[in-house]
């Protein structure tokens, strides 16, 4: 069984088809790129994914449950977790307790043991503190724990925003324009660390990224939207060849 298979899925506005038949499958430990021209229904797929909008026709299946048009905690809970083209920390909020956020959907203790500290609060605080920096520490993130979020450079909020998605235990990460502001430096360290986090947990990645030596460099399996249609779906080798992703993305005649 695949881990995720879209089929169909679509979704108007106002009489206008943003995503029309849009189907992809997705297997395990595989990553995967989103990619077209602005406008085309990427980060409305995304949205359709994780609850945000509610599809007006298609299916969605994640491990084998239907999801379609469930609301975004539960999908959270169902293992799908995302980043943002705009970063969405808490910037207030130390670097450790960020990811503890996140923890929250593995890791929970009910109101009255959290008003009252009981041994079972601080049980559940202590393991919490402890996977958060086993994840920052992937990031190498750890030393920075006790800094606010907003403390970090640009390229590490980036990394801290991953981090978080992580501690909520996904099956499949969906990451919007993951290098989008970052320099070379910043972008080839990031490749670096979304391989690692495929292959460390196990798990599938979306993303959806302007930066073509980005996506054509990490992904397996890359599939283009113009229009809110697939126009090709391949490995890189033969998206970067085909006529019609040269004149809609990269800018051929």
């Amino acid at each position: 069984m695949s881990l995720l298979e879209i089929s169909g899925l679509s979704i108007s506005f106002g009489g206008l088809n943003a995503v029309s038949n849009f189907s992809l499958t997705m297997e395990k430990g595989h990553l995967y790129g989103l990619i077209g021209p602005n406008g085309a229904g990427k980060t409305t797929i995304f949205n359709m994914l994780t609850g945000v909008y509610k599809p007006t026709g298609g299916k969605i299946l994640l491990d084998g449950e239907n999801i379609t048009g469930k609301n975004p905690e539960f999908i959270s809970k169902a293992g799908i977790a995302r980043t943002f083209q705009n970063i969405r920390l808490f910037d207030a909020l130390s670097v450790l307790d960020n990811v503890k956020a996140g923890l929250h959907n593995r890791i929970s203790y009910g109101m009255m043991t959290g008003i009252f500290r009981t041994p079972v609060y601080s049980r559940k605080e202590n393991e919490m503190t402890e996977k958060a920096f086993e994840i920052l520490k992937i990031f190498e993130l750890d030393e920075k724990a006790d800094l606010k979020a907003s403390q970090l450079p640009y390229g590490q909020q980036r990394k801290l925003e991953i981090a978080r998605a992580l501690a909520t235990d996904p099956k499949l990460l969906l990451l919007d324009e993951p290098a989008a502001g970052m320099n070379p430096n910043e972008t080839a360290e990031l490749m670096q660390t979304v391989r690692s986090v495929r292959d460390q947990f196990g798990i599938a990645i979306l993303l959806i990224e302007h930066d073509m030596k980005f996506v054509m460099g990490i992904c397996e399996n890359i599939t283009v939207l113009d229009y809110g249609k697939i126009i090709a779906c391949g490995d890189p080798a033969s998206v970067r060849s085909n006529p019609k992703v040269i004149s809609a993305y990269l800018g051929g005649n």
